[in-house]
Parts: structure tokens; C-alpha cells; sequence
């Protein structure tokens, strides 16, 4: 059975997505993301949002049905590289977040060592880490806070702008541990609140789409492997890119309980099944166990049973 954020009372409201309809792929040149807008191009239009339009446009080449944007997620040109990159959009898929612990991810480029501006925000913090990502935040590093929470908030403020009564369904890439950030071995991982923000982003899309009146869903993965994927061609489904891995058998759960790894391509065909399914779960975890894919029609009836 499927629940929605929001009750029956949303489940009547809410409306499936259509073969042609628009879906908005943040952090589309990521391994998750760009298997996602390839995916969701056999179906739908789909706009693949980054933030380096150039490196992405190679490939999608000859996809008609996907459009590269560029759009910054943070900072001044924010709000309006979303809006054009969301107009018209029924649905959002965020693919995007960033480290649990500092690495060139954070730096505002994300190509950049951060190990001197870590340190010293250490030292002048007398080693309060908290304290030290707090002013991190503040100099426009791609920190969970600004990542994880305030970039998703910028992304239903500019959907909702652009889009308004078009909305049907918004998918969030999360993680497994955040309503288990208390629980070991997740207060390790969320040293630098990077579950923190996760759960922060969660709960106000689970509001706004209350407010508005469309699907929310929350998908879990473990740590991400596999990939990179390079060609943008697949047969299939997307379970085939990983065919020499012996865990792609699929484990799925409502809620934060599962355990374990995810292949990027599992995570990709599940959040575009989700996409394209007449009803969204709300909130459930997926890892990969040994054995072989499921069937589309396997996959599907795990979804149906959330």
C-alpha cells in the first residue's frame, strides 16, 4: 500500500505523472543523476540541471527529449538558474548532496583542496567542530547545511514559483541513518551534520508538499558504489550497466532500516520507477544483497507493497 506524506487526504489529490510531461534532474552530471535523466528521456522531457552545462551537453547528444540547464544551487544567480531551469517542470528529482567530512566536494567549486581553510576554521573555532562547518557555511562552502538543506530549499522555493499548479512529484536522494542519526554507527557519520541537513530537507519537502498538493518521496540508498558510467547507452534497464557485480539483487523497506551498500545503477532505475509509478511511497530505503536484478515487473511489486 501506498502512504503519502500528508495522508489520504493528499493521495486524492495528488496526480500521476504522463508520458511527456516535464521532470527536472538536479545534479544531473552526477553518476546517480545523469543515469536518472537518461532513464527518465524514454518517457518523458526531462531538463538535466548542473551546474556545468558544457561537460554534460556531450552525453545526452542526440537525446531530444532531455535539455541541459545550467544552474547554480547556492548564492546570487540561484533563484533565477532555478526558476528556468523549473519551469513548466511536473516533477523534481534531486540527485544532488555532498560529503560527510571535508573533501574538494565542499570547496565552492568543488575541484578545490579544502585542507588549510578546514584547519584553520578548526583552530579558530579551538576545535568545536560544529562550530568550525558553522563558519565554513557562512564563507559559501558546499557544506551539508548549504547542500543538503538550504540548496533543497532553494529548489521548492523556485519550483513552486515556476511551475505552481503543474507540480505532481518531488523525489529526494536522502540516505539511510537519518532518523537513525542517534543510533551507531551514525553519530560517526554525522560528525559534520550531514544528516542533520538531510533530515532538515526531508521534513520541510514532506510540508510544502502537504501545502501544495503533490507526491513527495524520500529514497534511501546506502554508500554508493559502482559506476562511472560513461556510455549513455543501455538495454533494458539500467540493473544491466552493473551486469559483472554479484549484488544486484535489490532489498527495499519503508523507513530508515535497512543496512548496507548501493549500486548507482539500482538507485537510478528505482528512482526512475518511482518517477513513472501511478503512486509514490513516501519514504523507504533500498540496498543491493547478492543475487540477480529483479524484473521490471518484480521491481514494480516491490514498490506496490511499500
Amino acid at each position: 500500500m501506498f502512504a503519502l506524506v500528508g495522508g489520504p487526504l493528499l493521495a486524492a489529490m495528488a496526480v500521476p505523472l504522463v508520458p511527456g510531461d516535464t521532470v527536472a534532474v538536479i545534479g544531473a552530471s552526477g553518476n546517480v543523476g545523469k543515469l536518472v535523466a537518461l532513464r527518465l528521456g524514454d518517457k518523458f522531457q526531462v531538463h538535466a540541471v548542473t551546474r556545468d552545462p558544457d561537460r554534460l551537453r556531450p552525453y545526452f547528444a542526440g537525446k531530444d527529449s532531455i535539455r541541459v540547464f545550467g544552474a547554480e544551487l547556492k548564492g546570487e544567480r540561484a533563484a533565477s538558474d532555478l526558476r528556468a531551469a523549473l519551469d513548466g517542470a511536473h516533477a523534481v528529482v534531486v540527485c544532488t548532496g555532498t560529503t560527510a567530512f571535508p573533501t574538494k566536494a565542499w570547496s565552492p567549486d568543488g575541484k578545490t583542496e579544502v585542507t588549510f581553510p578546514v584547519l584553520k576554521s578548526l583552530i579558530d573555532s579551538r576545535l568545536d567542530v560544529r562550530a568550525a562547518v558553522s563558519a565554513l557555511d557562512a564563507q559559501g562552502f558546499n557544506t551539508p547545511r548549504n547542500i543538503d538543506t538550504l540548496s533543497n530549499l532553494a529548489v521548492l522555493d523556485a519550483w513552486r514559483e515556476a511551475a505552481g499548479k503543474k507540480r505532481k512529484r518531488f523525489v529526494l536522494m536522502s540516505s539511510i541513518g537519518v532518523q537513525r542519526r542517534s543510533q551507531m554507527p551514525f553519530p560517526i557519520l554525522n560528525a559534520c551534520g550531514v544528516l542533520d541537513a538531510k533530515a532538515e530537507a526531508e521534513a520541510a519537502i514532506a510540508a510544502d508538499a502537504v501545502q501544495g498538493g503533490y507526491d513527495a518521496c524520500v529514497i534511501r540508498p546506502g554508500q554508493l558504489f559502482g559506476g562511472p558510467y560513461d556510455n549513455n547507452y543501455y538495454l533494458g534497464t539500467l540493473f544491466q550497466l552493473d551486469k559483472d557485480a554479484d549484488t544486484r539483487g535489490v532489498a527495499m523497506a519503508r523507513g530508515d532500516t535497512l543496512l548496507g551498500d548501493t549500486l548507482r545503477s539500482t538507485l537510478a532505475e528505482v528512482i526512475a520507477q518511482v518517477v513513472e509509478a501511478p503512486r509514490a511511497p513516501d519514504d523507504f530505503a533500498v540496498i543491493n544483497e547478492k543475487g540477480e536484478p529483479p524484473t521490471v515487473e518484480q521491481l514494480q511489486a516491490q514498490l506496490a507493497s511499500l
